[in-house]
């Protein structure tokens, strides 16, 4: 029987157990305990908490993540934490609205069902489980799955359809030059009918209920994939706040699900959707507007005049949000009404989305 050892989390006075060799985070996901956390490889600092009392060991992780001076300090990162004692940790990012909303994340078995071409570099998936997954609109899991060859590959990607969808689930994954994942979908590797593993769910960045303000969705790439999630969660509740939808693209044939949103907006009148073409300075017959997204945005949102009244979802690459973040926060945004998933590429191992 392995040793178990008890962590108590403060200022929110939760405990769990961690089994020997297992991460502080992973084991949290197990019991149904949602902490902070991003890349959850040691990455990004998401989940950079205080150790308090106890020992532990830390995984390889990246030094710009947790610099030399934060873990003299007693920082650690708890998705790189194993435990060698009982421990006492401080939570310097939690959200009450996320611990209380927390699902246990779990294992699933599916099947690939479906693969579609949506454009020259972005494809939808649909995988089928053998049981329904519980998950917030917006959440993402990881799939595993086997190539033809016998390689196994496990990425990332955030769910497209609305959590009534329990048993089929659509993604939305963008082809990188290196992605094997995406390079597999388009080479035959991993065929319809392929046998997928499915853990989760995991994400912070899911649709809050009766919020005040409009709801501000911004998109880029495969950022669309739990964008969508939020937007049709949303419109299924009844809630009737004004929805600006902003996806930022670089030309017209990077457009897609066009006849799908003109759908949306006949039967919603209250959401507003804004495509933004980044390289459409030859192109003379595109009426939309032209720039970056995070510069509409900026327009929209003096525009307004919301003053930070609202809830922000911003999903895509690092640029897109790092040029975003400065423009929410001078637009009278506080950090709880925005709610970020910065997806990476998948070379390598870092996850992508």
């Amino acid at each position: 029987m392995s040793e178990t050892h008890t962590v108590r989390l403060s200022p929110v006075g939760v405990e769990f157990d961690v089994e020997n060799g297992e991460t502080l985070l992973n084991a949290a996901f197990r019991q149904g305990i949602a902490l902070p956390h991003g890349c959850k490889e040691g990455q990004c600092s998401a989940c950079k908490s205080v150790l308090l009392e106890g020992e532990v060991d830390m995984l390889k992780y990246s030094t710009f993540a947790l610099n030399d001076m934060e873990k003299e300090s007693g920082h650690v990162l708890l998705c790189r934490c194993i435990a060698y004692s009982d421990l006492e940790v401080e939570l310097l990012n939690y959200d009450e609205e996320i611990l209380a909303k927390a699902i246990a994340v779990k294992t699933f078995r599916g099947r690939i069902a479906r693969i579609e071409h949506l454009t020259h570099d972005i494809r939808g998936i649909e995988i089928e489980l053998g049981s329904p997954i519980k998950f917030w609109a917006g959440q993402y899991v990881d799939i595993t799955v086997t190539t033809q060859k016998g390689e196994t590959i496990t990425r990332s990607f955030s769910m497209a359809n609305t959590p009534d969808q329990a048993q089929k689930l659509s993604f939305i994954i963008k082809k990188y030059p290196e992605g094997k994942f995406s390079g597999e979908l388009d080479s035959g590797g991993i065929k319809v009918g392929a046998e997928v593993t499915v853990v989760g769910p995991y994400g912070t960045c899911f649709r809050r209920d009766e919020r005040q303000g409009p709801l501000i969705l911004v998109g880029a790439g495969s950022g669309m994939s739990p964008i969508w999630s939020i937007l049709n969660d949303h419109l299924k509740s009844g809630e009737k706040r004004p929805v600006y939808f902003f996806y930022g693209a670089r030309t017209r044939n990077d457009l897609f699900y066009l006849d799908r949103i003109a759908e949306l907006i006949g039967q919603h009148s209250e959401v507003t959707f804004i495509p933004v073409l980044s390289h459409a300075t030859d192109d003379a017959e595109w009426e939309g507007e032209r720039g970056f997204v995070h510069q509409s945005v900026d327009a929209k949102l003096k525009q307004l005049a919301v003053d930070g009244q609202g809830d922000v979802h911003a999903c895509g690459p690092p640029p897109m949000i790092d040029a975003l973040q400065p423009v929410l926060f001078m637009n009278g945004f506080e950090t709880e009404r925005i709610f970020f998933d910065k997806f990476t590429t998948s070379a390598g191992a870092t996850p992508a989305h």
